[in-house]
């Protein structure tokens, strides 16, 4: 067994770590909302008012921090006011990029924002901008925030709600190179000052706003959103404009996206090259801060990776348009290298949403049509491992003697680590990589003593091993006797594509 060294000063910590990295998204798409999330009151299936029991509390226990809504593709189609009022009197629309359903609009803005209070959830909106107006816009967010007697308010005190909501987050637009407008960079850009200029802070709700970012690695589109800003930057060192943010998106598959590669079906080959495609995202993060260091060296202006995850080809027999895969361990380790990242990038990464939440591409969560059961999928069980980092400042992790394979054009290392600390705790993630071999980790951890330490390991004989109904622990997260003392720490065992996390007790 061959030996990684990861040496970490304990008594060196980074930026924070923004809880708001562990975020989720829910479209309407698929069973991802009705049969996920929603069931509606008259169900058999235990609700609140129409909200999935099971669903809210199993999200709870990862401590979901924000959850964004209601699209992706869709919520450049949606107009909010088909989705307030009686549910009955709600009128009908076409999900033309999502199956070519027909939508009740059953769930709405109430039902939304009252879900992400049973959440304890921050909520994040996404803004129409492909086909709504500016109008539009601005009244969302006065319905949805403001508390006097204004006309939105007054709206939303006949439908029920007399209390503004509180929403930090606001999107605006989804995608605009593609199904958001199809617009180019220096179009958008314009659009993006006028929509945010009109989504106003109203009473006490002060928005963050993220304009639509870049497609993977467009960086001349992050480019063009950064030149957006004014010249003169404000007092905090910050660019000058109506948004706080932009966003990108990356998806991760081991085919093209016209074959995208089976969910549970691969070979070692597809193996690495899907870790070496899930590796790039740093160096994508890397470079669109980059790009924006270049008018923003401060780091004021936030990256947020609103949609991220793997894209596989929709489970045999299942409609195309609803986009439901399984989860397998492969999977849970594709999310635990982009967390791994997202921690290196804390001080420009202040959100991420995993795409999406239930039954759709890399869910937490599948439930079941026909017995009603809900299956936690690797997937969630990273997140629920990673709990200790949220709000946690970063540690830098030098890792030494690490193996590489060549994958997918570049040199993938089999090692991928992170670590945080708050106060008296810290927190290390490694992943192993290798699809093969076990390795050792010397954990050489410098600047504060150890005092105590657990483990918890996620790894499965096989490693596309994946939860159902009928073996709903097939991958399950266990404690882990594999870590010893060493002169310079600790040594883990760190078996085949695995991942395993390190709890220490400092004094």
């Amino acid at each position: 067994m061959s030996t990684t060294t990861a040496v970490i000063d304990l008594d060196l910590p980074g930026p924070v770590i923004s809880r708001h990295v562990y975020g989720h998204f829910a479209e309407h798409l698929g069973r991802c909302i009705y049969g996920g999330f929603w069931v509606g009151e008259g169900s058999p299936v235990a609700n609140v008012r129409g909200l999935r029991s099971d669903v809210v509390e199993a999200l709870r226990a990862i401590r979901v921090p924000n959850l964004r809504w209601p699209g992706g593709c869709f919520a450049d189609d949606y107009h909010w006011r088909d989705g307030i009022g009686p549910r009955d009197q709600r009128p009908r629309m076409v999900n033309s990029h999502w199956g070519d359903v027909v939508e009740d609009n059953s769930f709405g803005t109430h039902e939304f924002m009252e879900l992400c209070e049973l959440l304890d959830a921050d909520p994040y909106v996404s803004g129409n901008v492909g086909s709504g107006t500016v109008q539009e816009m601005s009244e969302w967010v006065e319905y949805l925030t403001r508390g006097d007697d204004s006309p939105m308010a007054a709206l939303r005190r006949a439908n029920g709600r007399d209390e503004p909501w509180r929403v930090p987050f606001w999107g605006i637009g989804n995608e605009a190179w593609g199904c958001g407008g199809n617009l180019r960079a220096e179009q958008f850009a314009s659009l993006a000052r006028q929509y945010a200029t009109y989504a106003r802070n109203q009473g006490g709700n002060a928005l963050y706003r993220v304009a639509a970012g870049a497609n993977a690695d467009d960086y001349t589109w992050t480019e063009a959103l950064m030149r957006s800003f004014d010249s003169l930057a404000d007092d905090a060192g910050a660019p000058a404009g109506p948004f706080q943010a932009l966003s990108v998106h990356y998806y991760t598959m081991s085919g093209s996206w016209g074959d995208k590669g089976s969910a549970t079906r691969f070979d070692t080959d597809e193996w690495y090259t899907t870790m070496a495609k899930a590796a790039f995202v740093d160096e994508l993060l890397t470079r669109h801060s980059t790009v924006m260091d270049r008018y923003d060296p401060h780091r004021k202006v936030g990256l947020v990776v609103d949609e991220w995850g793997t894209w596989w080809n929709v489970e045999p027999g299942t409609n195309p348009g609803f986009l439901y895969q399984q989860n397998t361990l492969r999977d849970a380790l594709v999310a635990s290298v982009h967390f791994d990242a997202f921690h290196r990038h804390a001080d420009r990464v202040v959100m991420a949403n995993i795409a999406q939440t239930v039954n759709v591409l890399q869910a937490m969560i599948l439930t079941d049509p026909e017995s009603g059961a809900l299956v936690l999928t690797p997937t969630y069980h990273v997140f629920a491992m990673n709990v200790g980092h949220h709000d946690a400042n970063a540690l830098a992790v030098h890792l030494r003697d690490v193996p590489t394979v060549e994958a997918a054009g570049r040199e993938l290392p089999l090692v991928s680590a992170s670590a945080s600390v708050k106060d008296d705790a810290a927190l290390v993630s490694l992943s192993n990589l290798d699809v093969a071999r076990d390795r050792t980790v010397v954990l050489d951890l410098r600047g504060r003593d150890v005092v105590g330490h657990e483990a918890r390991v996620l790894v499965a004989a096989d490693p596309a091993a994946h939860n159902t109904p009928e073996a709903p622990d097939a991958v399950a997260p266990a404690a882990h006797d594999g870590v010893r003392p060493h002169p310079r720490g600790l040594e883990v065992d760190l078996p085949a594509h695995a991942y395993v996390t390190v709890s220490l007790a400092l004094g």
